[in-house]
């Protein structure tokens, strides 16, 4: 006797079908598991065991062989439970095998009899759904991340007796249609982030930088001395971006479902990722033993926060191109490739000098000229390169900064200037998700609209300020951010003035 049930394992940001099937043979009464499990599968034994006894069904007393197919794709996922307890039942007449090509299972058993949540339940439906599946039975637990997937049916199961008297037509699940996918309605409380851009004392140049790189989604470098607000400057950007679209939520709660151990969240504000000089380049870049997102990928839609980007190794700083290029970031191991999205903005800070002081009059440095030529060689070029806004952050006077300086007016039109040059990028696209700092050239050529005098200052400057052909398009990107921003159609002489002065400083390049 045998039946086969359908499952889904996540496999980066998708899912792969898999087919789960059980062979009942009269030998002695065991349960074997094959097809390249690896421990936590196979411990699916002992849950079923316990599931079986506490729920009041009765296991089989023969050989079960369940077979995980294809064969030859490494199984890492507790997520086989369910799947493999139904096709225990459906292969020994307890369960009638009916539509069984157009219905999967996902879940963890409890030794009572409980279904528990499991990992990346999103790409498990995406990927279902693609391969014609129409029903789905999930744990109860991950159903508020599962509705979020639209045009799929969800059955949620508590318990496997539950699931049971389902299947036998005693007591029916009641099904929930996702229709174009249900989510409540975000709160816009800016308020509740702990920085806002108001709370910054002075620094003008940074605050219309980081206005700039709100509204177009461009990467940011600040340098200048210890106490000077660069970390708070880089919290303050959270509060400016507008809230996640619900394609954007859905996305980005599939990331963080696939590494977080709370598969029940949902992501509704922009992530803003901030990882220490000393995490490793596993954990930055993503990998480890099943290949999980790190934290470039973690800040896909939102921020990633490197403080003192000098102090991180090199190899990590390195595996930054890509990622800034082309907003993806391919995880190569021995074992798998995977790639994950990385669609963030870059904020990275630094100090002038190792010790911090280089220039400044509140402490003396103690750096000598091969040390600080050192600290800043750390930084290659193309990384440099591929950041779209510099700023210097300056000392303030102690006496400004008992003032009163939360502003909620400063505030709410400086993200009302964000919205509106970002509603002007939509509209430009066709698309919510594309930002002026993701423009190919052939978008430069048809959206920039430089007037001729703009043409003219930029090609000058170029030439005099020996600008490379990627900071000649990113000066244009940044221009167009910034016309945006005051509603302009054409990019003036103004615009691109005010472009060129946030560029690369040329101290940065020795």
């Amino acid at each position: 006797m045998g039946a086969q049930v359908k499952t889904i394992i996540a496999t980066g940001i998708s899912g792969t079908l898999i087919d789960v099937e059980c062979h009942l043979s009269n030998n002695l009464p065991t349960i074997i598991i094959v097809g390249f499990a690896n421990k936590a599968v196979t411990e699916a034994r002992e849950r079923i065991r316990g599931a079986f006894a506490d729920s009041h069904i009765m296991l089989p007393r023969k050989r079960i062989t369940i077979n995980l197919a294809p064969a030859d794709l490494p199984k890492e996922d507790s997520g086989f439970d369910v799947a493999i307890a139904v096709a225990i039942l459906r292969a020994s007449g307890q369960a009638p095998d009916t539509a069984a090509s157009k219905q999967a299972f996902i879940g963890e058993l409890g030794l009572d009899g409980t279904v528990r949540g499991v990992r990346g339940i999103i790409g498990k439906l995406l990927a279902g759904r693609a391969n014609g599946i129409k029903e789905f039975y999930i744990p109860d637990s991950n159903l508020r991340q599962a509705l979020l997937v639209p045009g799929v049916t969800l059955f949620p199961v508590k318990t496997l007796q539950q699931l049971h008297k389902h299947l036998i037509d005693l007591e029916k699940i009641k099904p929930r249609r996702t229709g174009k996918g249900k989510l409540k309605r975000i709160r816009d409380n800016r308020l509740d982030y702990p920085v806002q851009l108001s709370q910054v004392v002075g620094q003008e140049q940074a605050k219309r930088a980081l206005e700039i790189a709100a509204a177009g989604g461009h990467n940011v470098f600040f340098s200048g001395p210890p106490g000077t607000g660069k970390s708070m400057l880089a919290k303050a950007l959270a509060s400016l971006m507008p809230l996640l679209e619900r394609e954007e939520v859905l996305e980005v709660t599939h990331l963080h479902s696939l590494a977080s151990h709370d598969y029940e969240q949902i992501v509704l504000q922009r992530p803003f990722r901030a990882p220490h000089h000393s995490a490793s380049y596993a954990a930055v870049t993503g990998g480890g033993l099943q290949l999980r997102p790190g934290e470039i990928s973690l800040a896909h839609r939102g921020v990633l926060f490197f403080d003192e980007l000098p102090e991180f190794g090199r190899t990590t700083l390195e595996a930054l191109r890509q990622p800034l290029e082309d907003r993806v970031i391919s995880v190569a191991r021995a074992k798998d490739t995977i790639e994950y999205p990385a669609d963030f903005m870059l904020v990275a800070t630094a100090n002038p000098c190792p010790c911090g002081y280089y220039g400044t009059n509140n402490g003396v440095c103690r750096c000598s000229g091969h040390q600080i030529i050192n600290y800043r060689r750390r930084l290659s070029g193309p990384i440099l390169d591929r950041i779209d806004l510099f700023s210097s952050v300056h000392e303030v006077a102690h006496a400004k900064l008992l003032q009163p300086v939360v502003n909620q007016a400063f505030d709410d039109e400086v993200r009302e200037r964000i919205q509106q040059a970002r509603q002007l990028q939509a509209k430009r696209y066709q698309t919510p998700s594309k930002l002026n700092a993701a423009m190919t050239n052939t978008d430069i050529n048809r959206f920039a609209r430089l007037e001729k005098a703009a043409t003219d200052v930029l090609n000058t400057a170029a030439q005099q300020l020996n600008v490379s052909a990627r900071s000649y398009m990113r000066s244009v990107k940044v221009a167009r951010t910034i016309a945006d921003l005051e509603g302009s159609e054409q990019i003036t002489v103004a615009h691109i003035s005010e472009a060129l002065a946030y560029r690369r400083p040329h101290a940065q390049n020795s």
